[in-house]
């Protein structure tokens, strides 16, 4: 059985989005077209309506792109379990209140027992100051914490042949 992967807005945006010239960001550009295309062989790779919605804003020819990217994957439903887990997320200070969206992504992945949140998003997802309060927030909730990462980190091995 192939491992979950709940895949996060932002790696839609670097996957489909025009070639940068920040050397950063095309960077990141190429590991996601890279692991995308490693990715849809070796992972279950799921999205959420939440991930639906971000993806349909802005620009149109990118919302054509971001959802072109997403039409073959499955849909994970907004539930009730889901939206509870993102409140307790904010209140134990382990996503900024600010932050409600971001939370339910995570909440999304834990509740619907992914093995791997993939994204982009430093500043409140793939945060290492964060993720002990996450975890710890998820485990206190009941749920086996997902691992969250980039695509970077779920790369094909190399062979040591």
């Amino acid at each position: 059985m192939k491992p979950k992967v709940y895949v996060e807005t932002t790696v839609l945006g670097y996957l489909t989005s025009w070639p940068s010239g920040d050397l950063v960001v095309a960077g990141r550009q190429k590991i996601t077209r890279d692991w995308w295309q490693y990715a849809v062989n070796a992972f279950e790779m799921v999205v959420s309506e939440l991930v639906h919605r971000e993806a349909s804003a802005g620009d149109p020819e990118a919302i054509r792109d971001r959802l072109e990217a997403l039409k073959n994957l499955p849909i994970v439903a907004i539930s009730q379990p889901a939206e509870n887990l993102a409140s307790a997320l904010l209140a134990g200070g382990a996503v900024p209140s600010t932050e409600p969206e971001d939370a339910l992504h995570i909440a999304l992945a834990v509740v619907n027992g992914m093995e791997y949140l993939v994204t982009w998003n430093f500043k409140h997802i793939a945060n290492a100051a964060m993720r002990s309060k996450i975890q710890g927030v998820c485990i206190a909730e009941g749920y086996s914490p997902c691992t969250i990462c980039t695509p970077e980190e779920l790369l094909e091995p190399e062979s040591d042949v």
